[in-house]
C-alpha cells in the first residue's frame, strides 16, 4: 500500500481528496498521521549501509531529496512550508531525538517535560508553559528515550524502569516507565546552555551580590570546602560550575557524578561517572566507589556532583585528609537542614559512630554552605551563605555572613527583596589573608545592601 492510500485510509482525513492547488495548512491531525507514514515509507526505502558512509551533512541531504521524492510519486499535496517542515521532521526522526529537537534548539527553554506522548510542557524564564509539540503514541515516545539512554551505555526496560543520562550537549535526562509510570512514559530534561552562565551572568540576573562574589571568589582560591544547598531546579549545578571557575588552571580537579553534567573550563579535568548493574544485576560502580577510586589519583580538588548516599562518609574523610577546597552539591531546604542530611547520610555508610563524632566529622571538614533558591516568580538567588564555625555542645554551630531577605511580589508577580551582609565577621578570614586573597571589611558592612 502507498503512502498515499495509507492516509487516505485514516479516519481524520483523506488526503486523496486534497484539492491539488495548495492547500492554507492539513489540520494537525492529518499531519502527525502524515509524518508518521512517511517515515516508515523513508525506512522502507533507505539504504542504510551506503548512508553510515555518508557524514551527517551528506545524510541530511539525502534525507531531504527522499522526502521531496516521495512526495512527487505519492502525489501528496503540500504547500512549501508544509514540505519544509516535513523535511526538517524526518532529519529530526532519523538523526536526532524527534519532536524534541525544535525545542533542543531553542536557547530559551531551561526544561523539558514530556508526560507521556500527547503532553510536552517546557519552562521559559521561570514558568511551566504547554506546548504543541507531541509524539505519536507512547512507543514513538519510548524510541527516542532508548535512543537518547543508550548513547550513554545506559538501558531502559521492565527490569530497570527508571535512568538517569545525559545529551551530548550535557543536559541532565531522567526518564521513567511503566509499571512504575501508570499512564505510560515520562522523560524530564534539564537544559544546560552551550556556554555555560557566568558569574557576570549571576550578577546581571541579581543572583548575588558584588561583595560575595568578591567573598566566593576568595573561598575557592583559599582552598576552603564549601557546600552548596538548594531544592530541585534552584540552581546548585549552575553556582557549583561558576564556583569551580575560581580554581586555578594549575590545579587537577576530579569530578564524580551520577550523570555527568558539570562544565568545567579548566585544562585538567577528570571526569568520572557512575555505572548501572547490567541486565543479570553486576558491574554497578557506585559514586562511595569512585569517591575512593578518586582519593589514588592524586587530586587538587574533588568535585562531587551531589551527594546522595553513603559515599558522603569518604566524601568528609577525602576533605578532612588533605583535599581542600573541595565542592558538592546537596538537596534541602535550608544550611543546616544540609548538615543534618549529610549526618543522615554518614549514618547510611555503615560507619557506627555517635552523632557528636558525626558532627565533628562534618564540622571539620565543611566550612561554608551555600544556599539557593529558586522563588515564586522564577529566579534564582543565593539566599544565604554560612559559615560552620565548630561544636556548640552537642549542636553544630554556623554563623550567617550574607542573605537575601524577601520583603514582597509586587503587582507583576516579581519577587521584591534586597541582599545584605549580617554585620559578621567571618572565622575564615583569618585564611583567606593567610592565602593572599583577603577580603576588605566593607565586604561585611550590614548597612550596604542591594536590590
Amino acid at each position: 500500500m502507498s503512502l498515499r492510500e495509507r492516509l487516505a485510509g485514516t479516519d481524520d482525513a483523506r488526503l486523496a481528496s486534497l484539492p491539488p492547488a495548495p492547500p492554507a495548512g492539513l489540520p494537525d491531525a492529518v499531519y502527525q498521521e502524515l509524518r508518521k507514514s512517511m517515515h516508515q515509507t523513508i525506512l522502507d526505502r533507505i539504504d542504510l549501509e551506503r548512508l553510515k558512509q555518508l557524514t551527517q551533512e551528506q545524510f541530511k541531504h539525502e534525507l531531504a531529496l527522499l522526502v521531496q521524492r516521495v512526495i512527487e510519486d505519492e502525489r501528496i499535496v503540500l504547500n512549501q512550508h508544509e514540505r519544509h517542515r516535513l523535511v526538517l521532521d524526518i532529519q529530526h526522526e532519523m538523526l536526532g531525538f524527534g519532536p524534541l529537537e525544535p525545542l533542543l534548539a531553542d536557547a530559551g527553554v531551561s526544561d523539558i517535560l514530556v508526560n507521556t506522548h500527547g503532553k510536552v510542557y517546557v519552562e521559559r524564564a521561570g514558568r511551566l508553559e504547554l506546548t504543541g509539540v507531541t509524539f505519536h503514541d507512547n512507543a514513538h515516545l519510548m524510541k527516542i528515550i532508548e535512543k537518547i539512554v543508550s548513547r550513554v551505555g545506559r538501558r531502559i526496560d521492565e527490569s530497570t524502569p527508571m535512568v538517569d543520562a545525559r545529551l551530548p550537549d550535557g543536559s541532565r535526562v531522567n526518564a521513567i516507565i511503566p509499571p512504575l509510570a501508570i499512564d505510560g512514559p515520562i522523560l524530564s530534561i534539564r537544559r544546560f546552555a552551550a556556554n555555560p552562565l557566568t558569574i557576570a551572568n549571576l550578577l546581571a540576573y541579581k543572583s548575588l551580590t558584588p561583595p560575595m562574589v568578591q567573598v566566593l571568589e576568595a573561598l575557592s582560591q583559599a582552598k576552603i570546602n564549601i557546600l552548596i544547598s538548594g531544592g530541585t531546579g534552584s540552581g546548585k549545578t549552575t553556582l557549583l560550575n561558576v564556583l569551580s571557575g575560581f580554581i586555578p588552571a594549575s590545579e587537577r580537579i576530579v569530578t564524580i557524578e551520577d550523570a555527568a553534567e558539570l562544565q568545567l573550563r579548566q585544562p585538567h579535568v577528570v571526569r568520572l561517572e557512575t555505572r548501572q548493574p547490567n541486565i543479570e544485576g553486576r558491574g554497578e560502580v557506585t559514586q562511595r566507589a569512585l569517591v575512593r577510586n578518586a582519593l589514588r589519583m592524586r587530586p587538587d580538588r574533588i568535585i562531587l556532583g551531589e551527594v546522595r548516599g553513603a559515599e558522603a562518609i569518604d566524601m568528609l574523610q577525602a576533605m578532612n585528609t588533605g583535599h581542600e577546597g573541595s565542592l558538592a552539591t546537596i538537596h534541602s531546604n535550608s544550611p543546616r537542614d544540609a548538615l543534618a542530611r549529610l549526618e543522615n547520610m554518614v549514618g547510611m555508610a555503615g560507619v557506627h559512630l555517635t552523632p557528636r563524632a558525626m558532627r565533628q566529622q562534618i564540622c571539620s571538614a565543611v566550612t561554608v554552605v551555600l544556599q539557593v533558591s529558586r522563588l515564586t516568580d522564577g529566579a534564582r538567588k543565593l539566599v544565604s551563605l554560612q559559615e560552620v564555625t565548630g561544636m556548640e555542645g552537642d549542636m553544630v554551630a554556623m554563623h550567617e555572613i550574607f542573605r537575601y531577605e524577601q520583603t514582597g511580589i509586587d503587582a507583576a508577580g516579581k519577587v521584591q527583596g534586597r541582599f545584605r551582609a549580617t554585620g559578621v565577621r567571618p572565622r575564615f578570614a583569618e585564611r583567606l589573608r593567610m592565602y593572599g586573597v583577603p577580603v576588605p571589611d566593607a565586604a561585611f558592612d550590614p548597612d550596604k545592601s542591594y536590590e
